[in-house]
Order: structure tokens, then sequence, then C-alpha cells
């Protein structure tokens, strides 16, 4: 029989240490976003390119990226780089491998929004005397992340998310590790992985808010 009973008192009183561990999570997800950015869109343009090397490159990453757990990857940049003698801590660890999976999902979301920007613009910005680089960088580059805006969005939700694997390499200062730290010296665990929970919530919920309202800014006409 249920016979569990809620103490919330604790929980509540350790708010300011698990919004702390929030703040560390953000962090996190917002440097492996801006990583896997650059990145993936490095590997949409490898992926598009003449030379066999860079095409056999970008395959490989994007493809290990994509269809191995998003776990072996953090444990590979710890436990791996560190039998390798190449020792790195666990907030470098968990932003690595977030980061390296970001860019293989985000490098497909870029190779389609750049097949979504006709040739014929770039074609366009060269005749005007641009070089290949400048009508990129000009023309196909904010027309293509006006295509990927809102997939984006959602893998910035998903790499909040994932930032809770980070206590499998032990990462204690984000939100799961601080909630998992007061769960074992309090043996609350309904009430703090609730709270937790709740702020995985919030914070998802204000970068999907957030970025439904910058794209109404942005791409209204």
């Amino acid at each position: 029989m249920f016979s569990y009973t809620f103490h919330w008192r604790a929980a509540f009183q350790a708010l300011p240490q698990m919004l702390a561990g929030a703040v560390v999570t953000l962090e996190i997800a917002v440097l492996s976003m801006i990583i896997g950015i650059v990145c993936g869109i490095f590997l949409a343009l490898a992926s598009g390119s003449h030379s066999k090397i860079l095409r056999g490159a970008a395959a490989v990453w994007i493809e290990t990226a994509r269809n191995t757990p998003a776990l072996l990857q953090i444990y590979m940049a710890y436990f791996g780089l560190g039998s390798l003698g190449i020792h790195i801590n666990s907030f470098a660890a968990l932003l690595a491998g977030i980061a390296f999976n970001n860019a293989g999902y985000l490098a497909e979301t870029f190779r389609g929004g750049l097949r979504g920007v006709p040739e014929t613009q770039a074609r366009a910005a060269r005749s005007l005397g641009m070089t290949a680089p400048q009508a990129f960088r000009i023309i196909v580059l904010p027309q293509m992340m006006r295509i990927v805006f809102y997939p984006l969005t959602n893998q910035m939700v998903w790499a909040v998310l994932m930032t809770s694997l980070g206590v499998i390499v032990g990462l204690d200062n984000d939100l799961t590790g601080v909630t998992q730290n007061l769960n074992v010296l309090t043996f609350r665990t309904f009430e703090f992985f609730t709270i937790a929970a709740g702020f995985y919530y919030v914070i998802a919920k204000i970068i999907t808010l957030s970025a439904r309202a910058l794209g109404w800014r942005l791409f209204r006409y």
C-alpha cells in the first residue's frame, strides 16, 4: 500500500541551489548549440563538397552522432579520451558530447535548409561581383537560417534535456547533479525531482515561446 508522505519544506528551501544548477544547465545547452551550429554548417557544406575526403569525414561524424546513443558519446568524451591520456573534466565532457550530437543532427537540418534556397540566389549574387564566401554569408546563409529556425528551437530544447546526462560522468553543479546531491542527503526523491522536472519544463517553454515570438518578429514578411 502506498504510504509515502510528502515533505516539501526541504525542497522549497533548496530552490536557490536548484536555480543555480538550472543556470549551469542553460549555460551548457547554449554553448553546445553555438558549437553545434558552427560545426553543423561546416558539416553540411562538407557533405555537398566535391572532395571525397570531406564528404567521407562529414558522413562519419553525422552517422555516428545520429545513430549511436548520446550517453555513449558523452562516455567516450570522458572515459574514452581519458584512456588515451587526454583528461577533461565533467563539464567539458558533457559539453563535447552534446555539441558532437547537436552538430550531427543540425548538419542534416542545415543541408535541407541549403537545398531550400534556390541556386539562382547564389548565381545572382556572383553576377553582382560577390565572391563565393560573400554570396554564402550575405545571401544564402540568412535565407537558410529562416528555413531552419524552428528546427533549431527544437534542438535547443533537446540540448537542455540532454544536459541531465552529465550526472553519469560526475557533474554535480547542473540542475540534475544538484538535485541528485540533495536527494542523497535527504532521501526526498519525489519532492526534489518533481521540482527539477518543473524547472526543465519551464526552461523548455521559455525557449519555445521566446523562439516563437522572435520568429514572428523576424519572419512575418
